[in-house]
């Protein structure tokens, strides 16, 4: 790390101004008195980096840990430090606009009850989601009730949902890892996530926008403060924008442009994003806004002052983005896979002595990987991958040509020993999978994984080896999941039956038809979903053609029964044993599943 300037402490000098109060003590607890937020945990990064952390990410987690209410310029004001994102609040005529409200509701409503402490009891009068990724909007209903504009990016909903629904409990579980919730605060476990402190752990809700930014350019006025708006769909989110505020010479950037490189491809799963685009929309950001901009800030971060310094900020996050899809896509047409590529792959030296482009979060080598498989897939282009043995069969096989499980952990240990950590997780990580419950595999991948964290500058992946070495030695530790009842309660009906569809067990449904019509009379609609080959089908009711069964019911009691409970109230027309036959084919998915071993 000797050619990365520690010396410069513009970051540190950054992060510090504007300064009002931190919120002493720095907990937040839910209504039960539970702990959903500590920032004093993270007291230890006062002290020097210990060999058991990379010092380049000991100084990001150092910058990351700061907490407490910011002013950015006169106006616009930050809570930084308690969750994973910043809040954002812009003073109006009336009231105060609430940018991005957290994770939780109860660190949210902190963060609210923080700012008026020294800003005075303002009332919220807007809410503006940058984006749809949880960490946006999931404490909303600690600032408003709903009764207020709530303006998000076209598309937020159908996003929203589709990441934190569909495949939310498997993103879950990864997220932990990720994330390292299941680890200790300190040197030997999470010291950080590189784009924020970690993730709190309250009650996630939603309140749908009633305002879409449909076009780049769009002006709104709320409270008062006039707002432009710049789409930028497929980059950091699917749906997501930045916007400008021209009586402050402000500029937005959501999470577009941040303190670290970002993530093509997270670990916990999401779609791809599109570095082509991404880089795209920084360029048209320089140019329409730059010149106008005083200060820039993120939902993530510190902000960075002075048009020169926002200039070059945007220019190098711009160039890192496209540098790597532009290289990749080289690299690809040379006919190198993905694996390769990520070998290959090293930012130009003026990318990579710069802070804000190291790779705490995402990393060139997965970032790489994730633009490959945006442009070619799964598939490398060797007929040898087409149809390999899933990982227990295959582990089954490697073991045995080695020559057994204790002669592949003896030529782990060895190879460990020589400094190759990754070729020994690649060995054992076949040895615990071929023989479960192997103690001697288990605690020699278990410290491999350690040592792994131990050196890595990227949070994610410290964080991942590290809670797979917790793991192996302690078990699983059981994953909060379940979709909240604020979150549940923002669903569309197409999206609560979606949600039914994607857990209908196939094979066992594969001979069943049925057909039941939903009248969701608090949503005013009418759905008809057919069982069909296994598929649960939705399709308008047909008056002429009656279905098994009718329902008459709220959206709320919908969610009842989706989730399997028996509830009183709805009006039954037809065979109610439909019903029963439809939620027993329902599966639940599973929270706690391995990663680790098999």
């Amino acid at each position: 790390m000797s050619e990365l300037p520690f010396s410069d402490r513009a970051d540190f000098d950054d992060a510090d101004r504007g300064f009002i109060a931190a919120l002493k003590p720095g907990a937040v607890q839910d209504d039960e008195g539970r702990v959903v937020w500590d920032a004093d945990a993270y007291g230890f990064l006062d002290g020097d980096c210990p060999a058991t952390v990379d010092p380049s990410l000991w100084r990001q987690s150092q910058l990351c840990a700061r907490q407490g209410l910011y002013e950015v310029v006169p106006g616009i004001y930050q809570v930084r430090g308690l969750d994973l994102s910043n809040m954002t609040l812009v003073e109006g005529e009336r009231g105060v606009i609430v940018i991005d409200p957290l994770v939780s509701v109860e660190t949210a409503a902190a963060a609210l009850a923080l700012y008026r402490r020294h800003r005075g009891d303002r009332p919220v009068t807007a809410v503006i989601y940058t984006h749809s990724h949880v960490d946006h909007f999931g404490g909303v209903e600690g600032v408003t009730s709903g009764d207020v504009p709530v303006l998000a990016p076209a598309g937020f909903m159908a996003h929203a949902v589709s990441e934190n629904v569909y495949a939310g409990t498997a993103m879950a579980r990864r997220g932990a890892y990720q994330y390292g919730m299941v680890l200790p605060n300190g040197p030997d476990g999470q010291v950080g996530t590189g784009l924020g402190q970690a993730v709190s752990k309250g009650r996630v809700s939603l309140i749908p926008p009633t305002t879409d930014i449909t076009r780049t350019g769009q002006e709104e006025t709320l409270d008062g403060v006039r707002i432009e708006f710049q789409l930028t769909p497929g980059t950091e989110a699917p749906a997501e924008m930045n916007f400008h505020f021209p009586q402050h010479r402000a500029l937005c950037l959501a999470e577009n442009a941040t303190h670290n490189m970002h993530n093509v491809l997270t670990l916990r799963g999401a779609e791809v994003r599109d570095t082509r685009m991404w880089s795209r929309y920084l360029t048209e950001t320089i140019t329409r806004y730059a010149g106008q901009t005083d200060v820039a800030f993120a939902s993530h971060h510190w902000p960075t002052w002075g048009g020169d310094r926002v200039r070059k900020f945007l220019t190098e996050q711009r160039d890192l983005y496209a540098y790597l899809h532009d290289q990749t896509l080289r690299l690809i047409n040379l006919g190198y896979t993905g694996v390769e590529i990520a070998e290959l792959v090293q930012l130009p030296p003026a990318l990579e002595g710069a802070w804000h482009v190291r790779g705490y979060y995402g990393s060139v080598s997965h970032n790489v990987k994730a633009v490959y498989q945006r442009y070619m897939g799964w598939f490398d282009g060797n007929p040898a991958s087409l149809w390999e043995h899933p990982p227990v069969e295959s582990a089954k096989r490697y073991v045995d040509c080695i020559g057994g499980v204790d002669r592949v952990v003896e030529k782990a240990r060895e190879y460990a020993s020589e400094g190759d950590l990754r070729f020994a997780a690649q060995l054992l990580k076949h040895a615990v999978f071929a023989e479960p419950g192997n103690a001697a595999a288990e605690e020699l991948l278990a410290d491999t994984y350690q040592r792994l964290g131990f050196g890595s500058e990227n949070a994610t992946w410290r964080n991942y080896y590290l809670t797979g070495a917790h793991e192996l030695r302690h078990g699983i530790v059981p994953t909060p999941t379940a979709i909240s009842g604020g979150m549940a309660a923002a669903l569309t009906v197409g999206q609560i039956l979606d949600s039914a569809a994607i857990r209908i067990d196939g094979p066992r449904a594969a001979d069943t038809g049925l057909a039941i019509d939903w009248h969701v009379t608090d949503a005013g609609e009418h759905v008809r979903t057919t069982l069909s080959n296994g598929v649960l089908v939705q399709e308008p009711v047909r008056e002429a053609e009656p279905a098994d069964l009718a329902l008459t019911l709220t959206k709320a009691q919908l969610l009842g029964l989706v989730a399997g409970r028996q509830l009183e109230g709805i009006d039954y027309r037809g065979d109610r044993g439909t019903l029963e036959r439809l939620t027993d084919l329902l599966g639940e998915p599973d929270p706690n599943f391995p990663i680790v071993t098999p």
